[in-house]
């Protein structure tokens, strides 16, 4: 059963799932697809050539599906792609993809929360089990990794990559990758140490926390520039899937990674 407030504007070309409710003063357009069990509040707006998943929530003044702001852009029929659920709040954007990128479209994986007056520009990826804290802006074909967490107020520029268990400081200023497992913050924005607390919480290993620790202390800390410092990893540590990750997300990076903060305090796992 779907239950559709009289004040609210649904196309009758839209398709929506199972128990899904539309509130007062809703808009839905064509070419939209709702899953089962989600809530679109009142005054969300979701425009054409958007699929969302399960169990999704849509809150007051959310545009899913908006031209993206791009001047490539000539009208062709693009996407965006929501997950299952995900949580969109209040006045957050999230834009469709170019065709002009070779992508078409906009992604947001399960689980993620997308908090107020976040903006998701066009072809965007954001992963699974991603935050994203109010006002942050991430700009065109910008990569996030699923756990990543994105800090209030940061702005990031377009083509960067954010990595798996990532978390990025409120106010920062993303123009470099911000590699696997790190916290990275300050201003200019650097690499400040591992995202021990959110590891933990995430059931890894103290082991493998220590063992994360180590590789970037090679990479930041020994001397090295990256490439030397990648090749002693490699070298250096036991083959896994951290070890692995790093080397990959370092080797395919396009800005290249940010610096280290140049701190003699390599900090402490204990």
């Amino acid at each position: 059963m779907v239950k559709i407030h009289p004040l609210a504007t649904v196309s009758p070309n839209a398709k929506l799932g199972n128990n899904v409710e539309v509130g007062p003063y809703a808009y839905i357009e064509d070419n939209v697809e709702i899953g089962d069990n989600c809530k679109i509040y009142p005054h969300a707006n979701i425009l054409s050539y958007v699929k969302m998943g399960n169990d999704c929530q849509v809150f007051p003044g959310a545009v899913v599906g908006g031209e993206p702001q791009d001047l490539k852009f000539s009208g062709e029929i693009t996407y965006v792609e929501i997950g299952d659920r995900v949580t969109i709040r209040e006045c957050a954007t999230i834009n469709r993809g170019t065709k002009a990128s070779g992508k078409g479209v906009t992604k947001v994986g399960d689980d993620t929360l997308v908090m107020s007056y976040v903006h998701i520009a066009h072809d965007c990826c954001v992963g699974k089990h991603c935050i994203l804290v109010s006002y942050v802006g991430i700009a065109g074909e910008t990569d996030v990794d699923d756990w990543a967490i994105i800090g209030g107020n940061t702005a990031v520029h377009q083509f960067s990559h954010i990595g798996t268990h990532a978390m990025v400081g409120g106010c920062s200023a993303v123009n470099k990758d911000i590699p696997p497992y790190s916290i990275c913050g300050r201003t200019p924005i650097c690499y400040a140490g591992i995202n021990i607390v959110g590891l933990r919480r995430r059931g890894f290993e103290s082991d493998v926390i220590r063992n994360i620790k180590d590789i970037y202390d090679t990479i930041y800390y020994q001397g090295y520039n990256i490439s030397d410092a990648c090749a002693k990893v490699a070298a250096g540590f036991p083959q896994s899937v951290e070890r692995d990750t790093i080397l990959e997300f370092i080797k395919n990076s396009k800005r290249g990674i940010v610096r280290s903060d140049n701190s003699s305090n390599k900090g402490s796992i204990e």
